[in-house]
């Protein structure tokens, strides 16, 4: 840290497209909030800057959907996130926009400063086009049925079903979500920035300059050197974002990913007058806090852009996380398998720190990991209100009890090894923390505070102060036993207020309360004093305890489960929101028909009777149910999502239709191989296609 005057830290810009949700704020915005809290109470130099990302794809879709313009989406959402990082406690020290006039600016200056040094390729290339709607589609504009799975209602870049990646050409029966036209190819003209270029630069710099960064991000960065970088376009043909700064440009604008990191620089102008400091001195420390899925645009093509632009700092590290899923499956927006912050924040009130503690302590830093409620629960009640919280209340309580509500003193002279244990463990708790938090393993540091309260309350309980007080009040206790009361509590008073240091980075909230109840001033949380054991003064006397967390109870959590998944909407409906006037809305009560197909299309299937052999449940993962199946010349294992509407042992037995021929796929782990077919009454309930008398497993069914 030394070698740095100053640190800027920036934490991807959320789309404003919709709200955040615990896999963002798990992701990114907590670990960076928790390091930036950190290097404030190390009084180092730091500003903390984000924005809401609103241009793009994203956003007009999401206008479609509702009705309305991109600009109502954008002002929307940007209230809602800036409202939900304030709520959470994220301590940005600005929370942008790019629709703002400093952004326009600084993304345009930016984009012709490369133009003018001659440093993009002008390219004529064939984009599909809607004929009817007079535009260029982006490929989540074109819908179709996915080759992979059959899902009618895939998007040109994904099937949400299944998860492929696409293309709009292989899309079987591809059309506009504008006009439910068939997509043209149309030539257009486009400005792109040759990676190729900045190759061997990139290489150097990562591969040999940046080998401490996370094994994800490097390895991620190296897959992409190892392959080959080619041109990419830095422009779209839209109305929305903004406009290229050229003459010859008309209905073009810049790619979202050439103008959203761009976005910091821009929220740093708006911060300060000194913005430069932290952009073009090379005394700075830049570090992105991002998801994987973000890791090339910060790590090679935002870099390139600086390294082209030649007036800017590069990043010194990007210690992006990986994916955090919730109850086994991946978060999915449009299938609304998310648990949103604003929503969690109106079911839970005053348990901010509770969801900073969870996602903190589970945080996918090395790989993907899974939030569950019941983890969520278990968490909060075994360790916050068990360990740290009842730490904290027995000192308080016992302090008021034996002491007079006032901090006791300490008595050298009769310190014994576990008084000295404890003083040692409060010195190395700060060390700890501190290696692990520069390292960006947040995870680490926080079960290092949580680990010293555990100390804390094995340290009470072995000296049971409780115990030493005499029950004859005209004898008293005896001197020996009030010092042994007097170093207990003046020893567990202090690590209280270590605690109240340790934690404020992780859980701000809960570091103020501790802040009230020791009657002192936030100047306490100065890095600078932690691992101290002389920050409450003798005879100075203290506020009775007030509980830190509560518990939370099983009903809560049943409620939250069921709202999860009550919500849940299903792929092939969430991909179809297109927008539709209302005398085009297809009744409720009438079935809704797919796209027509081919013959030559059904003929694809490879359909078989089959034997459901044996049925278990897929553990952490409620829908899931694995089956064996016999189809006659061999046994498959099928994962299938049918747990919710049958039990394991209700259907060994049965007879089904198995489209066989289907790619594998890995569920929770398990080879899935093939998809047995069911049939959806009105009530959304699952009833298997079974032949009509029984017959052999293993017939073609055509």
């Amino acid at each position: 840290m030394t070698d740095y005057k100053r640190i800027l830290v920036t934490a991807a810009l959320p789309y404003a497209n919709g709200p955040v949700h615990i896999g963002h704020m798990a992701g990114v915005y907590i670990p960076a909030d928790i390091y930036v809290r950190y290097q404030r109470a190390q009084k180092r130099d730091i500003k903390f800057v984000c924005g809401s990302d609103e241009h793009g794809v994203p956003i007009t879709i999401r206008a479609m959907k509702e009705g309305i313009t991109p600009q109502q989406v954008v002002d929307k959402y940007h209230a809602i996130i800036k409202d939900s990082f304030e709520k959470m406690g994220i301590s940005l020290d600005i929370y942008s926009r790019t629709s703002n006039k400093v952004h326009h600016e600084t993304a345009s200056d930016f984009f012709k400063t490369l133009y003018d040094k001659g440093l993009f390729e002008e390219k004529e290339t064939e984009q599909f086009y809607d004929e009817k709607a007079k535009v260029f589609l982006a490929d989540r504009y074109i819908t179709g049925t996915c080759p992979i799975c059959g899902n009618p209602n895939a998007y040109g870049d994904q099937c949400e079903r299944c998860g492929s990646s696409l293309s709009p050409e292989m899309l079987i029966n591809p059309h506009s979500t504008l006009s439910d036209a068939v997509p043209i190819k149309r030539k257009t003209k486009h400005w792109y920035f040759p990676l190729q270029n900045y190759e061997h630069w990139l290489s150097e710099w990562i591969l040999d300059g940046h080998k401490e960064w996370k094994p994800n991000v490097y390895g991620q960065c190296k897959s992409w050197l190892d392959t080959g970088l080619q041109s990419r376009a830095m422009t779209r043909d839209s109305n929305w974002g903004i406009k290229v700064p050229l003459p010859d440009a008309e209905g073009k604008v810049l790619y979202v990913w050439f103008d959203a990191p761009i976005g910091y620089i821009s929220a740093t102008k708006e911060l300060t007058d000194q913005w430069s400091d932290y952009w073009c001195k090379e005394d700075t420390k830049l570090i992105h806090f991002i998801g994987k899925d973000n890791i090339v645009f910060h790590c090679i093509i935002f870099p390139a852009m600086l390294k082209a632009h030649e007036n800017f700092v590069l990043p010194d590290n990007v210690p992006a996380n990986e994916f955090l899923n919730i109850e086994g499956e991946k978060v999915s927006t449009s299938r609304n398998w998310a648990v949103w912050v604003n929503e969690y924040l109106v079911d839970f009130p005053g348990c901010e720190d509770v969801l900073r503690y969870v996602l903190c302590s589970n945080a996918p830093e090395t790989k993907d990991n899974d939030f569950t409620w019941k983890d969520f629960q278990e968490k909060n009640n075994s360790e916050l209100v068990s360990i740290f919280g009842n730490f904290v209340n027995r000192t308080f309580v016992l302090m008021h009890k034996l002491c007079g509500g006032k901090v006791p003193p300490l008595h050298a002279d009769v310190l014994d090894e576990d008084d000295k244990a404890l003083i040692a463990y409060i010195e190395n708790a700060k060390k700890k923390v501190e290696e692990n938090i520069e390292n960006y393993k947040f995870r680490d540091a926080l079960f290092e505070v949580i680990d010293l309260s555990r100390k804390g309350n094995q340290y009470l309980q072995k000296k049971e102060p409780w115990k030493k007080v005499s029950s004859d009040k005209e004898q008293g206790t005896s001197e020996a036993n009030q010092k042994s009361i007097d170093n207990c509590l003046h020893l567990c008073l202090q690590l209280t207020a270590n605690l109240s240091i340790l934690i404020n980075p992780f859980l701000p909230n809960t570091s103020k309360k501790m802040l009230y109840m020791m009657k002192v001033v936030d100047k306490m949380l100065d890095w600078e004093n932690a691992g101290k054991t002389k920050l409450l003064s003798v005879g100075y006397s203290l506020r009775p305890p007030e509980l830190l967390f509560r518990k939370i109870e099983d009903a809560e959590i049943s409620l939250q489960v069921e709202k999860l998944k009550n919500g849940l909407v299903k792929p092939e409906v969430a991909s179809s929101q297109a927008p539709v006037s209302s005398s085009e809305q297809p009744s409720t009560n009438q079935p809704v028909n797919k796209s027509t197909i081919e013959y030559d299309d059904f003929a694809k299937l490879d359909l078989k009777t089959g034997i459901i052999l044996s049925a278990e449940k897929v553990a952490k993962a409620d829908k899931l149910l694995k089956l064996e199946i016999d189809l006659g010349f061999e046994k498959r294992t099928i994962v299938s999502g049918i747990a919710l509407h049958f039990k394991p042992e209700e259907i060994v037995g049965k007879q089904v239709v198995v489209v066989a021929n289907l790619a594998p796929r890995k569920m929770r782990g398990i080879e899935s191989n093939g998809m047995i077919l069911m049939a959806e009454d009105k009530e959304g309930k699952l009833h298997f296609v079974m032949p009509e008398n029984k017959i052999d497993a293993g017939l073609s069914i055509t």
